[in-house]
């Protein structure tokens, strides 16, 4: 019996013992978790990085020789992983997030998903938006880059084109459009619909068919607003369900933007670039430039950003405000500007580029 109960405390004295250690380097383990929250903060980066928590637990459990015990280490990572989040959430929560219209906007959905815990700021078009994360007022904005089926957000491209601020992440979100009326309203006493002009283009066929006069507005969640204030049944809105429940408004008819697989890209800006070495696969790369006044300058631009590997996505021009007949051009692809590929491209690029502006990198 005395043998046994030697093993016992011996046991049990290993386990004070690895107890003692695995508490000195949970607090240094949390340490490094702030540091990465602030990274995380400074770039309107999401907490939870799925590829990245797959990658430690496939590397780590392989530290693990006994079969028997690998699985509950697995289980150990994960919940240690799961600590983190939780800290780094506590650590963000006063996120100030910029967003363009108000709540039940579709950048309010998409913000709410992105950082539910932070303090989301609306401003009643994009470039205040954007500016409050320039001068200070916001830590990050979520803008639209682009929708599936109406194309770019051209102000906002415009924006990240003359402003100083970065992209450091680009998220999806399905939107789905509805006509919003008043509570006593019937479909057939709508005359006129009023939304974002983006909403407006994406319903575009909907719109003709029902013979409304379209009007737009700054924003799709303001003008289910209007319409409420309105009170009048001839007047609908275009926007998301969300809304028509915060302004007390009754949908008419769900679902009608032209397209059913209707998506909208928002971008992360913010005033800290990520550098990040992104080794992961899928990364993505956002650059704007413009060419010299010389014949194949741009033909040689886009010459050398395949040169380097880089697999371009979308390239698209855009006129420049200041000068007749001039434009610049934005383009994503595949591919890690932060590596010595991506540096000697933009070093080469720069020979053909009167001014040339690295947007972002961000995982796919």
């Amino acid at each position: 019996m005395k043998k046994d109960n030697d093993a016992l405390e011996s046991a049990r004295e290993i386990i004070n013992q690895v107890d003692k250690e695995m508490a000195s380097l949970f607090e240094k383990r949390m340490q490094a978790v702030k540091e990465i929250a602030e990274y995380k903060k400074q770039r309107g980066l999401k907490i939870l990085d799925s590829s990245r928590e797959q990658e430690i637990v496939e590397k780590n459990s392989k530290l693990i020789s006994d079969q028997n015990i690998r699985s509950y280490y697995v289980n150990f990572l994960k919940d240690n992983m799961q600590v983190s989040r939780s800290y780094q959430e506590q650590l963000i929560e006063g996120l100030k997030v910029g967003y363009c219209g108000t709540i039940g906007a579709f950048a309010y959905i998409a913000t709410s998903k992105l950082f539910p815990n932070s303090n989301k700021i609306a401003f009643g078009d994009f470039e205040s938006a954007y500016k409050s994360v320039e001068n200070g007022e916001c830590d990050i904005a979520v803008l639209p880059i682009e929708n599936s089926s109406n194309g770019e957000v051209g102000q906002v491209t415009d924006l990240l084109f003359n402003g100083s601020l970065y992209v450091n992440d680009v998220t999806e979100l399905e939107v789905t459009h509805n006509l919003l009326g008043t509570k006593d309203a019937n479909i057939d006493d709508v005359k006129q619909v009023v939304s974002h002009s983006q909403a407006l283009g994406q319903c575009y066929g909907y719109i003709k068919e029902r013979g409304f006069r379209a009007v737009e507005y700054a924003n799709t969640a303001l003008a289910a607003k209007f319409v409420a204030e309105q009170n009048d049944k001839s007047i609908a809105a275009i926007a998301s369900i969300e809304a028509g429940e915060i302004f007390g408004l009754k949908v008419l008819e769900k679902n009608v933007n032209a397209s059913r697989t209707n998506t909208t890209k928002f971008a992360i800006v913010s005033r800290v670039q990520n550098q990040n070495s992104l080794t992961e696969k899928d990364v993505q790369t956002m650059l704007m430039f413009t060419v010299r006044h010389q014949a194949g300058a741009l033909a040689k631009a886009i010459e050398i950003i395949g040169k380097y590997g880089f697999n371009m996505q979308a390239i698209r021009s855009r006129p420049m405000k200041q000068l007749l007949w001039q434009y610049y051009f934005y383009v994503e692809a595949e591919g890690n500007i932060n590596t010595e590929q991506g540096q000697l491209m933009i070093k080469e690029l720069s020979k053909y580029c009167d001014k040339l502006k690295v947007l972002g990198t961000y995982k796919k």
